[in-house]
């Protein structure tokens, strides 16, 4: 992978001047690189890693959820149709291809557990070509993308002393 994207993807937040401090490139050309990227596709979105324990709202925080998916994959398009069908509903919000003992891993977000089983229930396990759905709901992050989160600081309750 090239040295910019490489930076960029450990911290997005670095400026094109410290990238051409780190590769010994002129700013220009780095802001030219990153400019190409971007128009091009290669970088889609920068994103902020957020721990939900230390957000204001985490008492009405998103409830997420892995889905495995057991599929059929249909004749000369495979598994591709059916996925596209898949992560078009707004509440798909990865989609991957994987091997082993089911076919798509999907990250699904709601409102609430009732959301999200509404979600499998009435749209994706009736889908045609859907064989089997394994819904896991995450229940705490202690690591995304490489970063450990901190948890926040809990209350300590006094003991009682008579």
């Amino acid at each position: 992978m090239d040295e910019i994207l490489e930076i960029l993807t450990k911290d997005a937040r670095t400026t094109a001047d410290e990238i051409a401090k780190m590769t010994k490139q002129s700013p220009a050309l780095v802001k030219k690189a990153i400019k190409k990227y971007e128009s091009d596709g290669t970088i889609v979105q920068y994103k902020a890693i957020l721990n939900p324990e230390m957000t204001e709202d985490r008492n009405h925080a998103k409830v997420r959820a892995l889905i495995e998916v057991s599929i059929l994959p249909q004749k000369d398009v495979g598994f591709d149709h059916v996925a596209e069908r898949i992560y078009s509903f707004s509440e798909v919000k990865s989609c991957y291809l994987v091997s082993g003992s089911y076919d798509l891993l999907l990250i699904v977000e709601g409102d609430s557990i009732q959301t999200v089983a509404e979600f499998v229930s009435s749209k994706l396990s009736p889908m045609e070509n859907v064989r089997q759905t394994t819904t896991h709901f995450l229940l705490k992050k202690y690591k995304e993308d490489g970063k450990l989160f901190k948890t926040a600081p809990r209350l300590k309750r006094l003991n009682i002393t008579y």
